[in-house]
């Protein structure tokens, strides 16, 4: 069996799943049998190429590295399809979702995945925006068409909180799920701790590249929001959106707040908290926390991520990893490849 696999988006995380799958073919060819092609690539910057039987990643991937257009390729069958046209009429049999994230619509995201279903094509996608928005419909849709859809790397990138949800702690009876989300607020935070004031923290943060040029998903807490709604959906069996979150950023945290917290014992994370009540409602938000330094997300520092799952049967489980990165998040599809890779291989038994 041979996935043949069609990128949607090839920026920085489409570019290192590519890095990823170049390195590691053999290796995943002879431990997981899994076997592939790259068929076509569709970036609305960068161009798009498409080809049957597959073409060569090595060059396409150099290419989008010098910055070159993706059209300069060597031999491929056509040029210049868009997004949609490259899911509809390729024969990718796996479409890899990397377009750019829009948390309030999902779009364009959101109608490449849906149609990608339609066409009986099955998803790997990072992007939050249609998993926040529309997580439960997107896998009833993929169950009606009978098609596979993963998104592990929409919450901590390639550190992997919904497998650990949905997996392993399968029975477990969760019954809140808190932690830290976000890295860029997180190495903010630090730094303030470390002595800088808010708004050297975050120039900082946007040196280093942690931070954008409007930082105001990350510090205002819409991309944790993003992440908690998703974590409710998809783990809790909720059906929540953004608007049912309390959402608070970092912006209004002081330097005299933190040495306050630091007299108490305590250190300020932006703490991403879901709890479900007796009555089975959900109580979801995002906001800043002064956490005791006994808990283990209080000693997690810098960009950073991590996540504890409270369950009635096994405690207290916390997860920590990366919770961004081309490599990390590139790795986050690559999990989920494999899943689908096994899934698929067990039928055909």
């Amino acid at each position: 069996m041979e996935l043949k696999l069609a990128f949607i988006g090839f920026g920085t995380v489409g570019q290192g799943l590519a890095e990823i799958l170049l390195e590691s073919k053999e290796e995943l060819a002879q431990k997981y049998n899994f076997h592939y092609k790259v068929v076509a690539i569709s970036d609305k910057l960068k161009g798009a190429i498409y080809h049957p039987e597959g073409i060569n990643l090595k060059q396409a991937l150099d290419l989008a590295k010098s910055k070159k257009s993706l059209e300069e390729y060597d031999g491929a069958k056509e040029y210049g399809w868009d997004s949609l046209k490259t899911i509809t009429d390729t024969n990718a049999n796996v479409i890899i979702e990397v377009s750019w994230t829009d948390i309030k619509t999902g779009e364009p995201a959101l109608t490449h995945v849906k149609t990608a279903i339609e066409n009986g094509k099955h998803v790997v996608m990072t992007n939050k925006g249609p998993v926040a928005i529309a997580a439960q419909e997107l896998m009833t849709l993929a169950s009606k068409h009978n098609v596979e859809i993963r998104f592990e790397g929409t919450v901590l990138s390639g550190t992997p909180a919904l497998n650990l949800g949905l997996r392993n702690l399968a029975g477990s009876r969760i019954t809140e799920i808190y932690g830290i989300v976000n890295g860029t607020t997180n190495y903010i935070l630090t730094e303030m701790e470390n002595g800088l004031s808010y708004q050297e923290a975050l120039k900082k943060a946007q040196e280093l590249g942690y931070a954008e040029a409007d930082p105001t998903g990350d510090v205002e807490g819409w991309d944790a929001v993003g992440k908690v709604v998703i974590l409710a959906n998809v783990l809790m069996g909720a059906s929540i959106t953004k608007d049912n979150v309390e959402r608070e950023g970092i912006t209004k945290i002081t330097p005299e707040d933190i040495k306050q917290a630091q007299q108490e014992g305590k250190r300020w994370k932006l703490i991403a908290r879901l709890r479900k009540t007796d009555d089975d409602r959900i109580i979801a938000s995002v906001r800043p926390e002064k956490i005791p330094l006994s808990d283990p997300l209080a000693n997690i520092m810098g960009p950073t991520n991590a996540l504890t799952f409270r369950t009635k049967y096994l405690g207290d489980v916390t997860i920590i990893g990366p919770g961004a990165g081309r490599l990390a998040t590139g790795f986050a599809l690559l999990t989920d490849l494999l899943d689908i890779n096994r899934i698929l291989m067990l039928k055909q038994k």
